[in-house]
């Protein structure tokens, strides 16, 4: 990971968070690995996908002078470096796919970090999710922020604090970095593993021994075996003639019916621990088997995307510009509505608004999956409209 290396931090105060990566492969029992979990895979899958398709815009806003006085004006992707760094932030993904991977790691440890790769001008030129194991703030003589990132490969590098955009989730206790769930998950997700753990046994032991043949005298252990097969083929085969449901044996064996006893936990208690779990990521079942009604989902949105959307803009924000190019209006937002999922009936209703000069023609084509028109980026408004008081031009006063 030499990639990331900036400097070397001096001795001073230093905070260590753990972090939770997917290390090795095979069946998922719980010891704090949440990605192998279906479960939590599933609660987070949703939140995901939503912030990998918010599209990241280098806007920048400022006053000229027009012919009524000072106007604001507003420029999309002015800078064409920054837009194409946010719609490739590397050789290796895509602006989808880096916001994908920060809402991955932000679910799982209540944190992310992507490392600023700049010039030699401090213009930055990358952007590069860190996928550290642990994390440990330190700070230097002069009072400056530094982290060093643990990778699993044993390897370590420091970085400056400006240097990293840092998004949290559960942002309390500690004074620079979120928590992460896998304490307050733990206790549930112990109860769910058990609970498939029973579910597995009893699927095991379902062609377990059913019979048990006592019998009354010593026998050869090739012996034992040959009259237990012979049992089972006269008796107990779907095939065999008896039909009758009545078995017999001679003196020599007792038969005696084994009865299993394994505890299969019922459809409301696993059922329970699972609302739990949903619970925690802001989730619910329709959410996650997309089932959801317009409402539903517009409501998971604001509570679960939006957020997220609008902490990762001020971050970007920070971060990529300094505070005399913010104080010029520069600002990276990313643009997502929860309309973006509305029905069809909502979307077209969106039409009364562009006459209004609410929305412009694109932005209504734009939820109707539609690609812009020529002059669609205009503001309409109808004629007949105009300021509360004042006689629209062309409608006469019906006084007169």
């Amino acid at each position: 990971m030499g990639l990331f290396n900036k400097a070397s931090s001096k001795k001073a105060e230093k905070t260590v968070y753990r972090m939770i990566v997917d290390r090795g492969n095979g069946f998922y029992s719980w010891n704090g690995k949440l990605y192998q979990s279906d479960i939590v895979r599933a609660c987070i899958k949703p939140r995901t996908k939503a912030i990998g398709k918010c599209v990241a815009k280098h806007i920048r806003t400022s006053m000229v002078l027009g012919e009524n006085g000072p106007e604001k004006s507003i420029e999309v992707n002015p800078v064409i470096n920054i837009r194409f760094l946010l719609e490739e932030p590397n050789a290796y993904m895509t602006g989808q796919m880096l916001q994908e991977k920060v809402a991955n790691q932000l679910s799982l440890n209540g944190n992310a970090f992507v490392f600023i790769l700049r010039d030699a001008n401090g213009i930055p030129a990358g952007l590069y999710p860190i996928p550290a194991a642990a994390v440990e703030a330190r700070y230097d003589e002069f009072g400056d922020l530094w982290l060093r990132f643990y990778y699993d490969n044993g390897k370590n590098d420091v970085i400056r604090y400006t240097d990293i955009i840092h998004v949290r989730d559960d942002y309390f206790g500690n004074d620079l970095f979120g928590e992460g769930p896998q304490e307050a998950l733990a206790s549930v997700m112990d109860t769910v593993n058990a609970s498939d753990q029973g579910m597995r046994n009893a699927i095991k032991n379902s062609a377990v021994v059913r019979w048990l043949l006592k019998f009354t005298s010593a026998l050869r252990p090739e012996d034992m075996k040959q009259q237990a097969k012979q049992f089972a083929d006269d008796y107990l085969s779907i095939e065999s003639d008896g039909g009758i449901g009545v078995a017999a044996t001679d003196a020599k064996a007792e038969a005696k019916q084994v009865e299993p006893h394994d505890y299969v936990p019922n459809a409301a208690q696993t059922s329970g621990q699972v609302n739990r779990i949903y619970a925690y990521f802001n989730t619910n079942e329709k959410i996650v088997h997309s089932t959801y009604t317009e409402d539903e989902w517009i409501s998971y949105y604001e509570q679960a995307v939006e957020p997220i959307a609008a902490q990762m803009a001020r971050e970007y924000t920070r971060k990529l510009f300094s505070r005399l190019e913010r104080s010029r209006g520069n600002a990276i937002v990313f643009e997502s509505s929860a309309l973006t999922f509305a029905s069809m009936k909502s979307k077209l209703e969106l039409v009364q608004f562009v006459d209004r000069g609410i929305m412009t023609p694109n932005e209504v084509r734009s939820y109707l999956n539609l690609v812009p028109i020529e002059g669609g980026d205009k503001a309409l408004l109808r004629k007949d409209t105009g300021i509360f008081g004042e006689n629209p031009e062309g409608v006469e006063d019906e006084g007169n």
